[in-house]
């Protein structure tokens, strides 16, 4: 048995889960969220858990038995707390702005980067260097937040660009002073 599968999923009343064929719904008072299990994995729900089962001992289903777990597990979360993720916007000139659906990002290029913003996605900007990404869906969350700090990654010699909140930068020293280094004239 893997480790992860066997353990079954608690939630929390006001929660509701429902298995259907091969698809699991789970809703709560942030929203509703799917999921289809694999191939050879099942679950049921038993009072207020949720049991993740394997039906055969391969090495695929193996591996999915533990992974389907968490992704109930990320479900529940999901539709009773929420994930977010936070960014820092670093730089002389750099930040952002909403407008409408799409988050406008001025980080050091000629042009205005558009960042498009899917529902189910909450995008706050308390202030031109910060951005608040939340949402039900950890996944969808985290794609988004990534997409934006691709926008611009931290560059190593000063530290610019668009990073997690709490992101260590690791700097790298820059060229030595001519002459230093042995150049001949």
């Amino acid at each position: 048995m893997s480790r992860i599968g066997k353990i079954p999923v608690e939630f929390p009343a006001g929660v509701t889960v429902s298995v259907a064929g091969r698809k699991l719904t789970v809703k709560g008072p942030k929203g509703s969220l799917d999921l289809h299990l694999f191939e050879g994995v099942g679950a049921v729900v038993e009072g207020n858990k949720v049991v993740v089962s394997r039906s055969s001992e391969e090495k695929q289903v193996k591996a999915m038995h533990g992974t389907t777990r968490a992704l109930v597990r990320n479900l529940v979360k999901g539709v009773t707390d929420g994930y977010s993720k936070s960014l820092e916007i670093v730089g002389v000139g750099y930040k952002a702005a909403l407008q409408g659906k799409k988050l406008a990002l001025n980080v050091g290029f000629a042009n205005t980067i558009m960042v498009e913003i899917p529902t189910g996605v909450l995008v706050a900007v308390p202030d031109a260097t910060h951005v608040h990404v939340s949402g039900v869906d950890k996944a969808l969350v985290g794609q988004v937040a990534a997409d934006i700090r691709a926008s611009r990654t931290p560059e190593p010699y000063k530290g610019k660009g668009v990073r997690y909140a709490g992101e260590v930068v690791r700097k790298k020293a820059g060229k030595a002073a001519a002459g230093a280094g042995g150049a001949k004239k």
